[in-house]
């Protein structure tokens, strides 16, 4: 599996559901349909998103010499 990483391409926000998508192998819009479903529940989701984007460490972006 891919290490837990937010991706620079492909991502909507932050890339926080494209990262967790790439760890486990899942779709990325399914990452994306579940997070937005999960919302609409009460709970700390939003926050835990933000949490998320905070502390998952970006990709590298490749540098060309």
């Amino acid at each position: 599996m891919a290490e837990l990483r937010r991706p620079t391409n492909g991502k909507v926000i932050a890339g926080v559901c494209a990262g967790i998508a790439d760890r486990f192998g899942i779709g990325r819009n399914t990452v994306r349909v579940i997070a937005v479903v999960s919302c609409l529940l009460p709970g700390p989701q939003f926050v835990l998103y933000l949490i998320l984007w905070l502390t998952i460490p970006a990709e590298q972006q490749a540098t060309t010499s």
